[in-house]
């Protein structure tokens, strides 16, 4: 499992790994909203003040994950980006590794 912020991290390196892919390229691709959908498991640290955690839950899981129950979350993501003015990203790029 992984944090749930690791998978939107891990979301912004390939997409900005595409947009420096796409410089000087003829053909792009302007980025739309985002979505993704997710199972997720709700933590709460036992410690005083402990914080809320939201782990991705592996695909296939059966909505219960060592006595925490697991949620869907639906994300819909809108990239921008700060250089461009706000504008949302133009992407291109060589396929990676098993795309088609």
């Amino acid at each position: 499992m992984i944090e749930l912020a690791e998978l939107i991290e891990e979301l912004r390196r390939e997409l900005t790994t595409a947009k420096t892919a796409a410089d000087g390229a003829d053909l792009y691709f302007e980025v739309g909203p985002v979505e993704l959908e997710v199972a997720v498991a709700v933590e709460r640290s036992a410690t005083a003040g402990g914080k809320i955690r939201l782990w991705v839950v592996e695909a296939g899981a059966d909505g219960r994950l060592a006595g925490s129950v697991t949620h869907r979350v639906k994300l819909t993501l809108d990239p921008h980006t700060r250089s461009a003015g706000g504008r949302a990203p133009w992407v291109s790029g060589a396929e990676g590794e098993g795309e088609r």
